[in-house]
């Protein structure tokens, strides 16, 4: 294998103890350069497909195949037996797959993809129960966000009639389970309980809101036809109701949670171990894509669209992705409103890997039973630093600086940096939380397991 010169050996053992990193021959040539990596037809994919088109892999000597999959279990499954060398992933999977929720496998991630970019949305016939409930300014207009309380009235009705409310998200531990489980529990709606120990995986119990898996592209489809009332999902499946007139997203989870974490790159443990440089070589790649698709006040939106329109990423039409990509989301048709943030995949710091987003993940897995007892806060700490990589990062940033590729101010000050963002306030309910205090921050909500709670 290729061997650095001796000056960049002691450079690189210098800025390991710096950073407290691996020592990796970052410099060398990759192990593997034939890649294929797996994702799912959403704008939040954009990283990968921006790394590809732009030739940021082939700049680190990469020759990648994206492959979209049918779902998130296929490609969790995909890359833990190899097919896939990583992919665009649910910030919770890497998790979950850790600590033996469904399929146990040691998955590792090193890079955030992106902040925000969910909704959720109702049908047409439940957004006309729920406006009578929703305050309105002096234009008449409804005032955002919204918040569960106006869909409670909604399922009560049902549940008063002996009719189940179904609600979609798209995978057990994904962002969007949490994000719909948080906003309903905030307005009073309990979403139910998982209890893995019982052998009872269905999140069902004690719900008045029961939830159930659909595949992203397939949520718009299953909600016309009425299998499902309404749904939280990412981008253009939200906008695609709208354009389709068969439903209104009610709040966006930019709303729920300013800012939080959406999905991660992952890879198997085993991978990252065998083909170092590989995996460095990709984090750079995707580093530059989201720094491309965030700068200049998101000028390369417009262009991001046009990739994002093909067939082989997200194949939805230029408008639909447009609405999201470029800064703004349609509620209701002609009910257009600025939120700049919605796709976010470099500001405040969006590719950095921090514990503290892990333990929100960990934290919610907890409150809703996939984690059937109570843990200490050192164990969320412990699992953070085994899926959690930021030393890869950092040393993926340092041959960014080196290269002169990009400034250090784009990034952390990792002298200082300890993983954790400080304790984050916007949330829909007002609740604060800080990653250091885990079970602190459990017992803080009135609907979900705390303490030695147990099903």
């Amino acid at each position: 294998m290729w061997s650095p010169p001796r000056q960049i050996s002691q450079w690189l053992c210098c800025l390991s103890a710096a950073l407290a990193l691996p020592v990796f021959a970052a410099v060398g040539e990759p192990e593997r350069e034939d890649l294929t990596l797996g994702f799912i037809k959403l704008t939040d994919m954009a990283p990968l497909a921006v790394a590809y088109e732009k030739g940021f892999f082939e700049d680190e000597g990469l020759y990648v195949t994206l492959e979209a999959q049918a779902n998130w279990k296929v490609l969790l499954d995909r890359v833990i037996d190899g097919q896939l060398d990583g992919a665009h992933m649910l910030a919770g999977q890497p998790l979950g797959a850790t600590i033996g929720i469904g399929t146990q496998a040691d998955i590792i991630t090193a890079y955030s993809m992106d902040l925000n970019g969910n909704a959720i949305t109702v049908s047409n016939y439940v957004w006309q129960e729920m406006k009578p409930n929703l305050a309105v300014d002096p234009d008449g207009k409804i005032i955002h966000p919204i918040a569960a309380t106006a869909l409670k009235p909604v399922v009560e009705s049902y549940l008063d009639k002996g009719k189940a409310f179904n609600m979609g998200m798209v995978f057990p531990v994904s962002t969007h389970n949490y994000e719909l489980r948080y906003w309903l529990a905030a307005g009073g709606l309990h979403p139910g309980y998982y209890a893995p120990h019982k052998g009872d995986n269905s999140g069902q119990l004690d719900a008045d809101v029961l939830l159930s898996v659909t595949p992203p592209p397939q949520m718009p489809a299953t909600m016309e036809a009425g299998t499902i009332k309404g749904y939280c999902v990412g981008e253009p499946w939200n906008q695609q109701a709208v354009f389709k007139g068969i439903g209104v997203p009610v709040v966006t989870d930019y709303e729920i949670w300013k800012n939080n974490p959406e999905k991660v790159f992952g890879v198997s443990k085993r991978w990252a171990e065998k083909y170092p440089n590989t995996h460095i070589r990709v984090i750079k790649a995707m580093i530059r894509a989201a720094h491309w698709l965030d700068e200049n006040n998101n000028a390369n939106r417009a262009e991001a669209v046009k990739i994002l329109a093909k067939s082989e990423y997200v194949g939805a039409d230029e408008e639909v992705i447009a609405n999201s990509m470029t800064g703004t989301f349609e509620y209701e048709k002609e009910d257009k409103r600025a939120v700049p943030d919605f796709n976010v995949f470099f500001r405040y710091n969006a590719t950095y890997p921090y514990y503290s987003d892990a333990i929100w993940y960990l934290t919610q897995m907890r409150r809703w039973g996939q984690i059937p007892h109570q843990q200490t806060d050192q164990w969320y700490m412990d699992i953070a630093k085994q899926v959690y990589r930021p030393d890869i990062y950092q040393f993926a940033v340092s041959e960014l600086l080196k290269e002169g590729r990009m400034k250090a101010t784009d990034f952390p000050d990792f002298k200082t940096e300890d993983g954790f963002r400080s304790p984050q306030t916007h949330f829909i309910d007002g609740i604060t939380y800080d990653g250091k205090q885990p079970n602190t921050y459990l017992k803080q909500f009135a609907i979900g397991l705390k303490d030695d709670q147990a099903i």
